[in-house]
């Protein structure tokens, strides 16, 4: 497997500090590598979806699973301008999240030429033997080098 032709440490900047929704989660990338990342996202009160248990909102692990299949992606970037998005996200929640910091690991399962698959599973940070959820990231990915080079 090739290595990442960004820098670790920018990138992990730029997916931290320059996409929004991150910045908001306050995600932080504690390993980064081509086809893998691992993300911890520390509990606030705004991520609260039972009010009664302080149990995480489902839709919330959802993005941050979906953010962590995006990390895998944008490993295999080859130019600023190749493009990502998701078609498909499949969650299935296990267990309660509790109001603890949550990690999630997302692992690349396919690389193909324009679709991009990922498998994601999410811990409370002080637990990872008890899954609270587990995915599967379906992504189409466009990279604009190889596309410019089939325009000419």
């Amino acid at each position: 497997m090739s290595e990442m032709k960004v820098d670790k440490e920018i990138a992990k900047q730029i997916i931290a500090e320059q996409i929004p929704i991150h910045k908001f989660l306050n995600i932080e990338i504690l390993e980064i590598r081509q086809g893998y990342t691992k993300i911890r996202v520390p509990f606030r009160e705004e991520v609260i979806g039972d009010i009664r248990l302080r149990r995480w909102h489902g839709g919330i692990i959802a993005t941050i699973m979906d953010s962590a299949g995006g990390v895998v992606g944008l490993t295999y970037l080859t130019s600023l301008e190749d493009r990502l998005s998701t078609i498909d996200l499949r969650v299935d929640y296990l267990k309660g999240a509790e109001d603890r910091a949550i990690i999630v690991e997302g692992e690349l399962v396919r690389l193909g030429s324009r679709i991009l698959v990922t498998r994601m599973k999410a811990w409370m940070e002080d637990n990872k033997e008890v899954i609270i959820a587990e995915g599967k990231g379906v992504y189409n990915f466009i990279r604009m080098k190889e596309k410019e080079l089939i325009n000419k």
